[in-house]
């Protein structure tokens, strides 16, 4: 990951000092992953950088005129709304750090708006693609492939508890609960929780425990419940390609990857009646906010079938 030390040599002293204090914030108070701490300082540098250009030496003279000509740059460039609604908030983040850590007598972001970025419908399998890609990896794991009974105990996990593939591929052994059916998942900022799946995933399960990962672990797998084709703790971008490839292979099925699953839970369990707060707690949401945009995509979904199938739509 680069630091900020890394990005800092361009800056004034005074703003590059403080770059690197605010790293340290993220890291050792917020406990980030390193991916957020990177996306948290790219912005701020920019930022930093951008305001050094118009003649701001020290943080303590950022403004909000400053702040809103570094987004009104970023429209020039031709960023995204979404983007520009994250680096709006990155700013806020940070200004409001400055101002409680005593680095700058005013938070220069209390006031900086930020577009509303354009929320697209996620695309998500059908109940009868799901149920087909599921029935697939199942087939082709009864030949007792390692890497087979892997597959198909993946894909019921994911699409049984809509997990992300970061907290999938961080999961150990002892996090499954054989018992209750249920994973023990760290999830964003580090926030444990507890989340339930049915039992098609638990068959699968206690045969990659049973039959596949003992074929397929090698020295340095240690306690991870996943293993790669080495033998080791699988990575992301091979569960990635894994789900995609998958889904390829089933007919008319949009193209998604494990998020494209988590988005299909959310979405089946919303259809299938599950009330909002209980989706929200087991995709493990900060904010209600975010699990309201899978009624968007249920109700785009009831839209089209009433527009199909009634006369008089």
């Amino acid at each position: 990951m680069a630091t900020a030390s890394a990005v800092a040599d361009e800056l004034p002293e005074a703003m590059a000092a403080v770059l690197v204090a605010y790293e340290r914030h993220l890291v050792s108070e917020r406990d980030l992953t390193p991916h957020s701490v990177r996306a948290y300082l790219g912005d701020v540098a920019g930022l930093l950088a951008h305001a050094a250009r118009l003649g701001h030496e020290e943080p303590t003279s950022l403004d909000l005129r400053a702040l809103r000509s570094w987004l009104a740059k970023q429209q020039t460039l031709g960023r995204s709304r979404t983007t520009l609604a994250r680096r709006a908030t990155a700013a806020r983040v940070f200004t409001g750090w400055l101002a409680r850590t005593g680095r700058s007598p005013q938070d220069a972001g209390a006031l900086l708006g930020s577009p509303r970025p354009h929320r697209t419908l996620p695309p998500v399998l059908r109940a009868d693609e799901a149920a087909e890609l599921l029935q697939q990896a199942v087939a082709d794991a009864d030949d007792g492939s390692p890497l087979g009974v892997r597959d198909a105990a993946i894909l019921e996990l994911l699409y049984a508890s809509g997990i992300r593939v970061g907290e999938l591929a961080g999961l150990d052994v002892d996090d499954l609960d054989r018992g209750r059916n249920v994973v023990r998942v760290m999830g964003k900022g580090r926030k444990e929780r507890t989340v339930p799946f049915g039992v098609p995933a638990a068959r699968a399960l206690d045969r990659w425990l049973t039959v596949g990962r003992p074929a397929l672990r090698a020295d340095g797998a240690g306690p991870a419940l996943f293993l790669g084709a080495r033998g080791r703790r699988i990575d992301q971008r091979a569960v990635r390609e894994m789900v995609h490839r998958r889904v390829a292979a089933v007919p008319g099925a949009p193209d998604i990857g494990p998020h494209g699953l988590r988005h299909t839970a959310a979405t089946h369990l919303l259809e299938g009646g599950a009330d909002l707060r209980s989706v929200q707690e087991l995709l493990g949401h900060a904010s209600l906010a975010t699990t309201q945009l899978y009624t968007h995509v249920t109700t785009d979904r009831l839209r089209a079938a009433y527009r199909q199938a009634h006369p008089r739509a």
